[in-house]
Formats: C-alpha cells, sequence, structure tokens
C-alpha cells in the first residue's frame, strides 16, 4: 500500500484514539478503553509502517497534523466545542504546514 495513505489512515485511527480517551473517562470505562488502546496501537502500527519509505520528520508531523485537526473539528460536533476565527485558524495553518511537507 501507498506509505502517503497509510499515513492518512494512521492520521485517522490517531484522532479515533483521541477521542476515545475522552470517552473512556481516565480509562474507567472498559469498552472504550479497549477501543482506544486498540485504535492508539492500530496508529502507532499503520505510522511505523509508513515511516519505512517516508522521512521521519515528515511522517511524524504529517500524522499528528492530521490526528489534531481530525480531533478538534470531531470535538466540535460530538462535544459541542466552541468554533471562533481563532481554532479555525490554527487549524488552517495546521492544514498549510501538512501541505508543506507533502509537498517539500
Amino acid at each position: 500500500m501507498n506509505p502517503w495513505t497509510l499515513l492518512v489512515l494512521a492520521g485517522l485511527m490517531e484522532t479515533g484514539w483521541a477521542i476515545g480517551l475522552k470517552y473512556s473517562e481516565g480509562f474507567t470505562k472498559p469498552l472504550a478503553s479497549v477501543l482506544t488502546i486498540v485504535g492508539a496501537l492500530a496508529s502507532f502500527w499503520l505510522l511505523a509502517r509508513a515511516m519505512q519509505s517516508l522521512p521521519v520528520g515528515t511522517a511524524y508531523a504529517v500524522w499528528v497534523g492530521i490526528g489534531a485537526i481530525g480531533t478538534a473539528i470531531t470535538a466540535v460536533f460530538l462535544f459541542h466545542e466552541p468554533v471562533n476565527a481563532l481554532r479555525v485558524l490554527g487549524i488552517l495553518l495546521i492544514l498549510g504546514g501538512i501541505i508543506a511537507l507533502k509537498l517539500a
């Protein structure tokens, strides 16, 4: 599989386990905790596979960026976190960084 595809999947999985941390309530909810741990392991595995072909700095930064953007956007819908100009600007800056790293 294409390493960039693996990296995007890893970033999406990062979003999943980050949201799972909220639902696990400090790992006190068994099902949410197990799903969070499985998601984190899957995300790390996909990241490791992508890093076999991609530079570590680029891969890690893109992974974190996808996870951060995905988590911020998902939290707006699931947890009613606020949407304001500064939050949107932050997301756009992260997105710009991801695009720059992909093109570099």
